[in-house]
């Protein structure tokens, strides 16, 4: 690493973007990767579909709960 860097060119803001969205990205255990490839497939959905409409459900019943 430098002592010492050179911003006197540099633009502020030169990449920053109101509306962006950061999508996170999520790591499953192996095991918990095959179950659920298992399942899309055999509904003929997405990994991600499947995973949202199962983590819908979860929501739901926290909130009964409540």
């Amino acid at each position: 690493m430098k002592q010492e860097y050179d911003f006197s060119k540099g633009e502020r803001g030169k990449f920053f973007r109101e509306n962006a969205r950061l999508n996170l990205p999520v790591y499953l255990d192996e095991e918990v990767l095959s179950y659920l490839q298992e399942r899309a497939k055999s509904k003929g959905v997405e990994v991600s579909k499947l995973v949202n409409e199962m983590l819908r459900q979860d929501i739901k019943l926290i909130e009964v709960v409540k």
